[in-house]
């Protein structure tokens, strides 16, 4: 029971981030029909940035606290990040919106080798530390542990997805989005902008990708120019578990697929004295796409509906 405890609390924290990453995917996805295969590269960007800046920071003005340091880092991710995506979509994907399906996909491919070659030059392909801000005693929960690094990576993705859920379900933006992703002609009718809708949802993905890139690296203690690849692979399979464009099945799907790939890894590393779990902990996620797409190929939450007119 401690290790199943225990591991379905690392699944929670895991599946929280890559819930923040699915939903990026998700959103696009449910608005223009596009894969952002550089997703996950603009989370490593979001982490790599505040790792910057918590040196910077460190270096001149050692007196702050820890947190302080980490939430200014966290906000300065964000704005990169943002700026990041807001530019890839107007400059990689705009041109390409009335083209066939393939060549934005082809794109966000190249776009996503290209973010991580940019990545190397600049930071270096050599893993960084990254350091600990936080309080690292963990709290003993029933035989199992959580640290206070932890913690904050929960709070902050219940306290990102409500607002986000707030914003999609209650504000004029929100309106607009759900307006273009039923149908962006008509929602030009009525007085709509597409282009800035879709800008929108670009940033917002990118900022909830910056925050799971900085989650990921305090809870890991490693950042480097590769880590945005497999989170952001396992996020885009967890947005189709749950239902590819739909908000909540994202969250649903990354949130299981944590708990699986944990529960999982966790199980056959006990099984084998701690010798397999971490190496196969990654065959959980795509045993699982492969699954869903063979008996439910439109996910958990989602619906079969007609091509876009």
């Amino acid at each position: 029971m401690d290790i199943l405890l225990q591991q379905i609390i690392n699944g929670l924290v895991l599946g929280s981030m890559y819930a923040l990453i699915a939903l990026g995917y998700t959103m696009v996805y449910g608005i223009i029909n596009l894969i952002n295969f550089a997703h996950g590269e603009v989370m490593m960007v979001g982490a790599l940035t505040s790792w910057t800046i918590i040196g910077m920071m460190q270096e001149s003005t050692p007196g702050l606290p820890g947190y302080v340091v980490l939430f200014i880092a966290l906000a300065i991710s964000c704005v990169v990040a943002a700026v990041l995506n807001f530019t890839i979509e107007k400059v990689a994907y705009r041109p390409l919106r009335n083209s066939p399906k393939l060549a934005p996909l082809i794109t966000a491919i190249g776009m996503s080798t290209l973010l991580q070659s940019l990545a190397m030059i600049i930071w270096k392909p050599n893993n960084k530390s990254y350091p600990t801000l936080l309080p690292n005693t963990p709290f003993d929960v029933g035989g199992a542990v959580i640290t206070p690094t932890q913690i904050m990576i929960l709070g902050v993705t219940a306290a990102s997805l409500a607002i986000l859920m707030w914003l999609v379900n209650y504000t004029k933006l929100g309106r607009a989005m759900r307006a273009t992703a039923e149908n962006p002609r008509v929602a030009a009718l009525m007085g709509v902008k597409p282009d800035r809708v879709i800008s929108a949802t670009f940033i917002i993905g990118a900022v909830l990708a910056a925050i799971a890139g900085v989650m990921y690296a305090s809870n890991y203690g490693t950042a480097q120019h590769a880590m945005g690849f497999l989170p952001g692979l396992k996020a885009f399979t967890a947005a189709v578990f749950g239902g590819i464009g739909n908000l909540a099945g994202a969250v649903v799907g990354a949130i299981l697929l944590g708990l699986i790939e944990s529960i999982g890894a966790g199980y056959i590393g006990a099984l084998t004295g701690g010798v397999l779990g971490s190496h196969y902990s990654d065959i959980f996620a795509f045993i699982v796409l492969i699954v869903v797409l063979t008996l439910r190929p439109s996910g958990l939450l989602g619906e079969r509906v007609a091509d876009r007119a």
